[in-house]
């Protein structure tokens, strides 16, 4: 636990608002999705960018080496998607529950009623240990997935504001 504790220590996580913070969010989204896992060809941005709040973790040297985004759909209904951690930090152990536990308590405070994801079928137990239920299974790209639900009890609401989203065009890239 201790141990556990010094490493979330070294980590912040926090909405990407500054265009340094964006431009290494979509950097290492590109990294991982086009890159390393070849879901995407050139990019891997889509129209959901537009309405998006990029979340990154941060290390203690400023570097940004995880990313996830959330968006609202309609009222109350939230979905997060394109959680990923740089390849050099995921032997760390709490970068992604950081993300994810970042991303739902902010879409909490923020109105969320029921907050959903897409999730790679191989991540799908992870996310289950952090409270959420697979609704479904479903392919995407090609790649199984399941559609899954958080536990929005385990995720509380915090008082962190909404902020106005820049606008940012973007390129929509098909799988």
């Amino acid at each position: 636990m201790k141990d556990e504790l010094s490493l979330r220590e070294r980590y912040s996580f926090q909405l990407a608002l500054s265009p340094p913070k964006v431009s290494a969010y979509f950097q290492l989204r590109h990294q991982i999705f086009c890159e390393e896992q070849r879901l995407f060809t050139g990019s891997d941005e889509d129209e959901l960018d537009e309405i998006a709040y990029p979340i990154v973790a941060t290390a203690t040297d400023a570097r940004v080496v995880g990313v996830v985004r959330i968006y609202e759909l309609e009222p109350g209904l939230w979905y997060g998607g394109r959680l990923g951690v740089h390849r050099d930090y995921r032997r760390v152990g709490c970068i992604g529950k950081g993300l994810i536990y970042k991303a739902v308590t902010t879409a909490n405070t923020w109105g969320c009623k029921q907050f959903l994801a897409t999730v790679q079928k191989p991540n799908a137990r992870f996310f289950q240990r952090l409270h959420w239920q697979s609704l479904r299974e479903l392919t995407i790209c090609s790649r199984p997935h399941h559609l899954m639900e958080a536990d929005l009890d385990y995720y509380p609401p915090g008082s962190e504001p909404r902020p106005v989203l820049p606008t940012r065009g973007r390129e929509t890239q098909a799988c």
